[in-house]
């Protein structure tokens, strides 16, 4: 009897040590490619996160273009690693990604931005945790309507800047969300002047935005959209430029960035009314884990989860962080 229980105890602990060593033997890649952004790094903190909590490998990776992609997945082949998780620089790249990905036998995972084929169609067999861009637009959208209701502005009075960023499709949806919630509470279509950025930052939406309101100085009241925090802060410092009152301007961006959180702390409330946050937290902490059990227990993911924001303004954007599980 002693034999068997030692046999059995010693069985055990065989397991529990072969079970330890798989997940050790798990190395997983995440690829983003603006690793520069406060966005990115916040989903590779929870990314580790989920590392340390399952006991694998997180491999760090910024790729800004196609190039440095294909060599990203190549290292991560040579690596010995299992899959990956990206966002990508270009979802035309979509094909691309899923061939090299299949050359190293390595499962791939995308988040933020969803793959396409050529014909722009998106790759549904790659799994893909997203933000539903439409919503978060509308939410952008419906919160500046009912800020131009409390103001009490005339609507039809009312310039809308428009910062597009048209080659990324989630920017799009994001700005045709807001926008249409826009026209639904009576803003003219004529009203809504685009701006077109050259990239996704607070410059190129400045440059943007400032052609706009230099074209247009009989408007008093402005409102702007955009693709993210950058692209709105943009469009405000704009009507800064010219003079226009804060009080007479009604941002609101999407993303919660560190940009966006120090527009709230300054001592003067500016143009840049909100956000709406979007948590890292799951794209980052949740992606991780599903790829992690798909590597190691042949659970597939969903093959689309999409995640959606919160609105936050000045006066409660702590509370909004704290409940998203940012801070």
């Amino acid at each position: 009897m002693r034999f068997w229980k030692q046999a059995l105890f010693a069985g055990a602990t065989l397991l529990v040590a072969i079970g330890s060593a798989g997940a050790a033997d798990v190395k997983i890649g995440f690829v983003v490619k603006q690793p520069e952004e406060p966005w990115f790094q916040d989903e590779w903190k929870f990314a580790q996160a989920a590392a340390k909590e399952k006991g694998f490998t997180l491999v760090e990776i910024g790729a800004e273009d196609g190039e440095k992609v294909q060599a990203a997945i190549d290292n991560l082949g040579a690596q010995g690693a299992q899959g990956f998780i990206i966002c990508t620089p270009d979802v035309k790249l979509g094909p691309g990604i899923v061939a090299k990905a299949a050359a190293n036998d390595l499962k791939v995972m995308t988040v933020d931005d969803r793959l396409v084929d050529s014909s722009g169609k998106p790759l549904e067999d790659v799994p893909h945790m997203g933000i539903s861009a439409t919503k978060i637009g509308e939410t952008v959208g419906q919160a500046i309507a009912d800020e131009i209701k409390a103001r009490g502005w005339d609507m039809a009075k009312v310039g809308a800047i428009k910062v597009s960023y048209d080659q990324l499709p989630t920017a799009v949806d994001r700005v045709t969300g807001a926008t249409s919630v826009l026209e639904k509470n009576g803003l003219p279509a004529a009203n809504i002047f685009n701006a077109p950025q050259a990239k996704t930052d607070t410059e190129a939406a400045l440059n943007a935005a400032t052609t706009v309101v230099n074209a247009h100085p009989e408007v008093q009241h402005w409102v702007a959209v955009g693709l993210n925090d950058e692209a709105v802060l943009g469009a405000v410092r704009a009507t800064e430029s010219v003079g226009i009152p804060a009080a007479n301007v009604i941002g609101v961006g999407i993303g919660g960035a560190d940009s966006a959180i120090n527009e709230f702390k300054k001592p003067s409330a500016t143009g840049f009314f909100g956000t709406v946050i979007i948590s890292p937290k799951r794209h980052g902490y949740e992606t991780a884990s599903n790829m992690y059990d798909w590597i190691a227990e042949g659970k597939a993911p969903e093959k689309l989860i999409l995640t959606s924001g919160q609105l936050a303004k000045r006066g409660d954007y702590e509370a909004v962080r704290k409940e998203l599980g940012i801070q």
